[in-house]
This record gives C-alpha cells, sequence and structure tokens, in this order.
C-alpha cells in the first residue's frame, strides 16, 4: 500500500458488493430511516486484505431500534453489549455487531467506561481509538469515509490517534496498551506524539480494571511481533502499572554475562519460543511462560567471593511471583497452573548433560511436566541463548540425546500414563485396611517406586508394599 489512489478507496466496497449480507442489512437500516456503516478494525482488516467473518457496523438507531430492524432477519440475536450500546447478530456464519454512534469517556473515578449516545458518523469516529480504526464503509451505498487520514497512515504503517493524543488516552486509558498491542499485532510504528502521550498518562492506566488490561495484553503477546509491544511498555512506563516484573529484569545482568541484562535476554527467549511454536501457534502460555521464566533473578541475585553472579533457585521464587502477578491480572486458574509448572521446571533440563540423570530422573522430568512436556521442550530450548556457538550447539546436542532418551523410556514403559504397579483397591486388600490416607500414602511410594526403577511385576510390587508396611508398622 505505497500509493493511495482510487483502487484502495474502492477495495471495502468491492468487498462489500461481494458480501449479500452487509448490503442487506443496509437495505434494512435504510428503510427504517437509518444509517449504518461498516467500522473500525472490519474497514482496517478488509484494506490490508484481512476481513473474517467477524464485522463491526455503526449506527444513529439506538439498541432498541437496531432490535427492531433485525428480529425476523437474524439466525441469532444476543443483547449482552446493550447497556454499552451494542447488539449482537448472527446471519449467515457472520458474527456481526451492530453499535449506536456513541462518545466513551471516564471521569477519573470510575473504571468502566460512561457510554453517552452520539448522532453523526464524524463524531462517532473521532471518538476511536487510532486513525486506522477510524475509517467507514456505508451500506449499501458504499462510501468511504476517512476524516483523519487512516488511510494513509495504513500504507506507512503508522499508528496515530484521531485527536490529540492526551484527549483519547484521557477518554480511555486502556487505548495506552492498545497502541502497544497493534505495534505488536500489525508490526506498525507508534507515531512519536502518541509515545510521549503514554510515557505522560501512564499511571492512568491505574483507571482501568484488571481483567480488561489482562485481556489486551493477551492479545498482545500473542501478536505477530510482541517484542515491539513488551519494549513500548516498558520504555513508556506502562509496564510498571501491571507487570513491573518486566521492567525489573532491566535491573540484572545474567550469570554468564552473555547479554545487556536479563531483560534483553528474555526478550530473546521470547522470540525463540515463538519461532519454535510451529504451525500450530501463536501459544499464550508458552510465551507467557518464557516472558516469565527469569523474574525471580532480580530477588535472588547473589555475587560471589569470586564476583560471579548466581541467582539460586530464581525458578521457584519466579514461579511464586508468576503466580501471584497472573492471580492479580485475573487469569484462569488452569492457565495460571500451566505457565507456573513451566516457570518451576525451565531449569531441570540443566546437569543433564554432564551424565548425571539417571533413568529415574528422565521418568520424574516426563511425569513432572505431564501434559506440559511438548511446551517445556520448547521453553529449555528457547531458553539457550549464548552467543557462544559451540556451547548452543552442545546444549542443543545434549537435549537432543535426552528428547531421544525421553522417547525410548516411554516406548517401553508408558511415562504418559505412569501408575503404581498396584492399584488403591490391591493396597487395601493385601493390608486389610479402609479407604483412607494410608492408602493414599501407599499409593505415592509405589508410584515412587515405579519412577526409580520402573515397571515391577506383581510379586516385587507386593513384596515392596508388605516391607513398606512394616517400616510404618503397619503390619
Amino acid at each position: 500500500m505505497s500509493v493511495l489512489n482510487s483502487a484502495q478507496r474502492n477495495a471495502v466496497a468491492e468487498l462489500l458488493r461481494v458480501s449479500p449480507v452487509s448490503d442487506e442489512l443496509g437495505r434494512r437500516f435504510a428503510a427504517a430511516g437509518h444509517e449504518l456503516h461498516l467500522v473500525g478494525g472490519s474497514v482496517r482488516d478488509a484494506l490490508l486484505g484481512r476481513l473474517g467473518d467477524d464485522l463491526d457496523f455503526c449506527t444513529g438507531a439506538r439498541p432498541e431500534q437496531t432490535l427492531a430492524v433485525v428480529k425476523g432477519w437474524a439466525d441469532a440475536i444476543w443483547e449482552t453489549g446493550r447497556e454499552f450500546g451494542t447488539i449482537g447478530v448472527q446471519k449467515d456464519g457472520l458474527r456481526i455487531e451492530i453499535t449506536t454512534f456513541r462518545a466513551e469517556a471516564y471521569n477519573g473515578v470510575t473504571r468502566n467506561p460512561i457510554v453517552t449516545y452520539g448522532d453523526n458518523l464524524l463524531d462517532d469516529l473521532q471518538r476511536r481509538d487510532f486513525t486506522i480504526n477510524a475509517m467507514a464503509v456505508s451500506v449499501p451505498g458504499h462510501e468511504f469515509t476517512d476524516p483523519y487520514g487512516g488511510l494513509r497512515d495504513l500504507a506507512a504503517g503508522r499508528i496515530r490517534t484521531p485527536a490529540a493524543p492526551s484527549l483519547s488516552f484521557g477518554d480511555d486509558p486502556l487505548r495506552m496498551l492498545r497502541a502497544a498491542r497493534f505495534a505488536s499485532k500489525l508490526r506498525f510504528a507508534v507515531d512519536e506524539p502518541v509515545v510521549a502521550a503514554m510515557r505522560d498518562m501512564a499511571t492512568d492506566l491505574d483507571r482501568i480494571t484488571a481483567e480488561r488490561i489482562r485481556d489486551e495484553f493477551t492479545k498482545l503477546l500473542t501478536g505477530a511481533d510482541p517484542v515491539a509491544g513488551l519494549r513500548l511498555l516498558v520504555d513508556t512506563g506502562l509496564a510498571d502499572r501491571f507487570l513491573p516484573e518486566l521492567s525489573g529484569l532491566k535491573l540484572e545482568i545474567d550469570e554468564h554475562a552473555q547479554h545487556k541484562d536479563v531483560y534483553e535476554h528474555t526478550l530473546i527467549v521470547v522470540q525463540n519460543a515463538i519461532r519454535l511454536e510451529g504451525e500450530t501457534g501463536p501459544d499464550f502460555t508458552l510465551r507467557m511462560a518464557a516472558l516469565m521464566h527469569d523474574v525471580g533473578k532480580p530477588a535472588t541475585k547473589d555475587v560471589g567471593r569470586d564476583g560471579r553472579v548466581s541467582f539460586h533457585h530464581h525458578e521457584v521464587v519466579g514461579a511464586r511471583m508468576t503466580k501471584q502477578r497472573m492471580k492479580a491480572m485475573r487469569y484462569p486458574k488452569d492457565v495460571i497452573s500451566d505457565v507456573v509448572e513451566l516457570v518451576a521446571l525451565h531449569l531441570r533440563f540443566y546437569g543433564y548433560g554432564r551424565g548425571e540423570w539417571t533413568d529415574s530422573a528422565v521418568r520424574r522430568y516426563v511425569t513432572d511436566a505431564g501434559p506440559l512436556l511438548p511446551r517445556l521442550h520448547k521453553l529449555t530450548r528457547s531458553d539457550v541463548t549464548t552467543r557462544n556457538r559451540r556451547k548452543a550447539a552442545q546444549l542443543a546436542a545434549d537435549y537432543d540425546a535426552l528428547e531421544e532418551r525421553i522417547d525410548r523410556i516411554a516406548a517401553a514403559e508408558d511415562l504418559a500414563r505412569v501408575r503404581p504397579d498396584l492399584d488403591g483397591n490391591a493396597i487395601m486388600e493385601l493390608l486389610g485396611v479402609p479407604p483412607g490416607p494410608i492408602v493414599g500414602q501407599a499409593w505415592k511410594f509405589l508410584k515412587d517406586l515405579r519412577l526409580e526403577r520402573g515397571p515391577l511385576n506383581r510379586d516385587e510390587a507386593e513384596a515392596e508394599l508388605m516391607k513398606w508396611a512394616r517400616d510404618q508398622n503397619l503390619s
């Protein structure tokens, strides 16, 4: 999009022309005396050739009037966003949101937007976050509206605000975080006046709920270039408002002195993890674990008598810090659990190359990782950022050897489903005890034994159980 011409301006109209649903909906609104426009991200994505099945429209109709227009036409209707002026519709496989012209602002006290309805398209576009999202195409007329140069900014790969950045961010401080998100998603540069306003107004982000921040941050981290977005968060001070551990990494030099600081190392690890995702990405859990894997280093830094820096048990401290931060950001418990476990396990591999790992250690590695093992493989490999090529090659070879060894043992023992050689019923029968804590203790003993020695036959397992029971004074 290096040249702005009429063909580009007609791109959205052409897409709408072959989309009968949009024009049909537009005609229904026109018949009811209301205008309707495809707007915002839908126009942006259409111009980028990325228009999907989710379409956003704006209208002068109030929500109750919109409902009257779409009833009897839509395949499904939802009103969950009605208090914000939005009615949702499904039609022929398309998900459509229709929002009344509005002005959104914060009063500096409440943490949710105050919605008031507007009465014209231009005012509605002015209150939108960025110029690239402040374009509209009318339906069914296909008239292109771009009062703030969004098409030019789209061509330049630039993020600007329609109004002065301070006014835009004053209306909704979350837009500062959204700027970083679009830098990640679209690989666009953020205009310097916008960056300056983000820096000056970073503390205003405190007025936004944790849930809204979480959702924007998740989109940033799963974008095409999250490192660009992360750098912007740190450089403007926004990260300090909800993820201070990230900025804190800039204070620490890593123990190998191979990078400027742990912060730079962490960003490289994130990039490495993205490269290892393959076609299944983006993987938020893996990326978040890569981002947080070393956050425990500042608290565990120690300088020895020889001047060498160490961070003993930083994975343990880091796992605890990760759990606390992700809880504060209101992530679901299962997501927190997976990320925390990866942070806790990310150093387990080191030492394998020295020949110290027994088959028992390999079994425990696999069992402790459980279903996270594929992600742990990727995280561990991503953490190798040394510039020493020979050392990097040796670590890669060591991990190749570990994965091959895991495959050999897994093929023989089905490591994914390691269980004791005796189940609970057999334990109760042999020990003559009812269900209760003793059965659980015996089960754990047998599982640990299974991990240590591999599969046992029935007689061996029974003999070990009875020996354990005698040691526990149970027989």
